[in-house]
């Protein structure tokens, strides 16, 4: 809801009511059995440790989610229309970056020759996007910080090659381990 309410919000302060496009490839990652948990009741649960490496690893998934649960996607609205194959119990970030990116090459780059796209996601979902366009190993992409509501502005060229990005809150602005 977050990624959507952050939409309406850059729509209405553009004056831009085209119809967007909700695409549950691009949704957060799946955190399986921490789902539902937020930071602190993670770290209580299973440490701080334990926490900073499923958060920031590229292939360490936390234990599945029940399907029994109320938080396991295949129970939300949200994914109703997604084929059931295609919702995890789980997923690393690789696993995250996998559906992105497929969705990114299939639906999104297309789109990016003369146009501006506006793509409001999570965390996750952002940073396995910027891993793929800024090329970053999976050492770079576990320090790669994402700062919560500061837009980044990519320019690319005709190749969708970056020629330029930029925060648009410098103050807030998060060093992106590329430039």
């Amino acid at each position: 809801m977050r990624a959507n309410n952050t939409l309406k919000i850059i729509q209405r302060v553009l004056n831009d009511k085209k119809d967007s496009i909700k695409a549950w490839q691009i949704n957060e990652r799946h955190y399986g059995a921490l789902t539902g948990l937020n930071k602190i009741e993670m770290s209580s649960k299973i440490g701080e440790d334990k926490v900073y490496e499923f958060r920031r690893s590229w292939e360490i998934k936390p234990e599945p989610l029940s399907k029994e649960s109320p938080y396991h996607p295949i129970n939300i609205d949200t994914y109703k229309n997604v084929p059931k194959e295609n919702i995890p119990d789980t997923e690393s970030l690789k696993d995250t970056y996998e559906r992105v990116i497929k969705y990114y090459n299939e639906e999104i780059k297309s789109k990016l020759k003369n146009k501006n796209v506006l793509i409001s996601a999570h965390g996750n979902s952002i940073r396995a996007l910027c891993k793929y366009l800024f090329k970053l190993d999976n050492n770079q992409i576990s320090r790669l910080e994402i700062p919560t509501g500061n837009p980044l502005m990519i320019e690319i060229n005709d190749n969708c090659q970056i020629k330029s990005c930029e925060y648009l809150d410098k103050e807030r602005a998060k060093d992106l381990l590329i430039f």
